[in-house]
């Protein structure tokens, strides 16, 4: 099934819901009734071929075709067999109990007697900022399930007691009532399903051939027809939350936890990897994070994050609603909260030092090798930035740009003020001083940063969209002593507009047309080029890589590259993911598409047209 097929059977299922939700629902039982079907109707086939063959042959009349009839009945009932006691793994994390922490617990039973939920069998501690619930088939598909709460130590940081109990609320509303009940089936069905898609991509033999021709039919049809009551469910249990915790409540929970995770993956981690730069041995993050998160975080960085979530529109990537759309279902206003006072650590009872020190202990025994590696890569980065610092009366104000980028490397909050400035005293018009200097200037200073950004916007084409974004931030953000700039604000936000419809025509440029028109080789550095060879090194799936340079039209001056990488023993959905992660995180100069080695484009195409390879394990 393509895109726009899948799409429009999720808008065909979220019109029946809105309808008729009863026979919505029905509709839905049917069709998975329909895969429960075919599973255990090919176990019967296969069952009943097994009993008529074994006694023909036993009886002496034996024929080749029946040979080839029971070992087609054998693997058939494999496959069904493996289908029905399919498993999901249950959550990482660590275990925790009711007498390591009685106030979390008897929270959890106040809830659960609320909404009148099923109990919870086991609660975990891990290190991510996220709280979630799973249910875990006991025997595969026709099997009970025990339920699973994951809570995050960043999510009990950030949030204080109310908060988090609204996102408990949340997570158990999940599992409320036979409504409840009935799409936490359909979720954990969903998730058998896609487990058993996979797990038999790579089986051959006519069986497994006939059940992968159904899944690719079924699973994806299945995926969309159940989609609207996945959405559905996320707002019922928004609902719940309200309900038990106020609208109010359950709303800045909400937009807290989506500007807090900006500023950690944004902010945080950074600089916590900085600090490689003075230590050879890592240094655990979660002890600095519970001061840092008790720190409310930059008026201008909260502004900006929350309009972007609140830009993101509800989409059939995820089950999950947009910000906007969640909080305006809770009647509440979508602006950016007060900030929690204090956290909820204390649900954790007197232990909860311990267990930031646990897991201190554990991220450094997880990541020290590539805490050694990135450590390495900063003695390089120092040792260039030394360099460059001891020409700095002749340096080029491209290499001051450069200088200052890699002090900020080695120390988020060096000064590197002057050396931007100098920059533009050589060269009044260039786009990355503008930019850096912009970063520099101190809060109150409004019209220093507005008259930077409109010299970057009538200079730089290519930098229109982060000038007027980042003009909107400044306005949007309340100054002492300023008022709103209507007209400014105005003004600005055409720019983006426009801005936007450019970066739109850049992007498909990049991503539509045919991978190897407009390439050239790429134009990085050495010291650059030995950056991104540091990082791709950290990729553990990665074989091979290829980097060339994309040409645009619409930005001729603009650096945007192609990132071809070789995957192998992942499957396709996995290979998506971790090229969207590429994407993110790779210090290229630049917008970057990653695409894997496979269909489109083949192994054989790159290596014919992607020049040599920058980098092979």
């Amino acid at each position: 099934m393509d895109q726009a097929d899948f799409v429009h059977l999720v808008r065909m299922s979220e019109h029946a819901s809105a309808d008729n939700s009863r026979a919505y629902r029905r509709s839905v039982a049917a069709f998975a009734a329909l895969g429960y079907a075919w599973v255990l109707g090919c176990l019967a086939l296969a069952i009943g071929i097994v009993l008529w063959v074994v006694p023909q042959v036993l009886h002496g009349r034996f024929r080749l075709a029946m040979v080839w009839l029971l070992l087609g009945a054998v693997g058939l009932l494999w496959v069904s067999l493996r289908a029905l006691w399919v498993r999901l793994e249950p959550p990482g994390g660590v275990e925790i109990t009711a007498l390591e922490a009685p106030e979390l617990f008897e929270a959890l039973e106040r809830i659960r007697r609320k909404i009148k939920g099923p109990p919870i069998h086991t609660v975990r501690l891990d290190s991510e900022f996220n709280a979630s619930i799973q249910q875990v088939p006991r025997f595969g598909l026709l099997g009970g399930a025990v339920n699973h709460l994951t809570i995050g130590l960043p999510l009990l940081m950030a949030l204080d007691r109310p908060r988090f109990l609204a996102v408990l609320a949340h997570e158990y509303g999940h599992l409320r009532g036979d409504h409840g009940r009935f799409a936490a089936w359909i979720y954990r069905t969903r998730l058998s399903w896609m487990r058993l898609n996979h797990s038999l991509s790579d089986d051959g033999g006519p069986a497994a051939a006939a059940t992968q021709a159904f899944m690719r039919w079924y699973f994806p049809r299945f995926s969309a027809k159940t989609f609207a009551l996945a959405r559905q469910d996320e707002y019922e249990a928004d609902r719940i939350a309200g309900r038990l915790l106020g609208r109010e409540v359950t709303a800045a929970a909400l937009a807290e936890i989506e500007i807090r995770g900006a500023w950690l993956h944004e902010e945080f981690w950074g600089q916590h990897w900085c600090g490689a730069a003075g230590n050879p041995l890592p240094v655990g993050p979660y002890r600095g994070m519970r001061r840092r998160l008790a720190e409310p975080p930059d008026a201008a960085f909260a502004n900006d994050a929350m309009r972007q979530a609140l830009k993101r529109i509800s989409s059939v990537d995820d089950t999950h609603p947009g910000l906007r759309d969640r909080i305006e279902a809770l009647d509440a206003a979508p602006t950016v909260p007060d900030w929690s006072r204090g956290n909820a650590l204390g649900l954790l009872g007197p232990e909860a030092k311990r267990w930031v020190a646990h897991f201190d202990k554990e991220w450094c025994r997880d990541n020290a090798t590539e805490w050694k590696q990135h450590h390495a890569w900063l003695e390089r980065v120092r040792a260039r930035a030394e360099a460059l610092g001891a020409s700095t009366a002749q340096n080029s104000a491209a290499e001051l740009v450069e200088l200052a980028r890699l002090k900020r490397h080695l120390d988020p909050r060096a000064n590197v003020r002057p050396l931007y400035e100098t920059a533009l005293e050589r060269s009044p018009e260039h786009p990355a001083a503008l930019r850096g200097l912009v970063t520099c200037l101190a809060d109150d200073d409004r019209d220093g940063k507005l008259a930077l950004l409109h010299r970057l916007w009538d200079t730089a084409s290519g930098d229109r969209f982060w000038a007027a974004r980042t003009a909107l931030a400044e306005l949007e953000t309340p100054r002492l002593g300023k008022e709103h700039d209507a007209a400014a604000f105005k003004q600005w936000r055409k720019r983006l507009e426009r801005a936007q419809e450019s970066e739109d025509r850049a992007w498909e440029e990049l991503s539509g047309t045919s991978f190897f028109s407009q390439i050239s080789r790429h134009d990085l550095s050495e010291f650059e080029l030995a950056e991104l060879k540091a990082e791709l090194a950290r990729c553990a799936p990665l074989a091979r890589c290829w980097l060339v340079r994309k040409n645009l039209r619409e930005y001729a001056q603009r650096r945007a590259y192609l990132l071809f990488v070789e995957l192998p023993g992942l499957d396709d959905d996995s290979r998506y993911h971790l090229c969207r992660a590429l994407e993110r995180n790779l210090s290229i100069p630049g917008p970057t598409l990653a695409l894997w080695a496979g269909e489109s484009p083949t192994l054989k195409e790159i290596q014919r047209y992607a020049f040599d390879p920058i980098f092979t394990r």
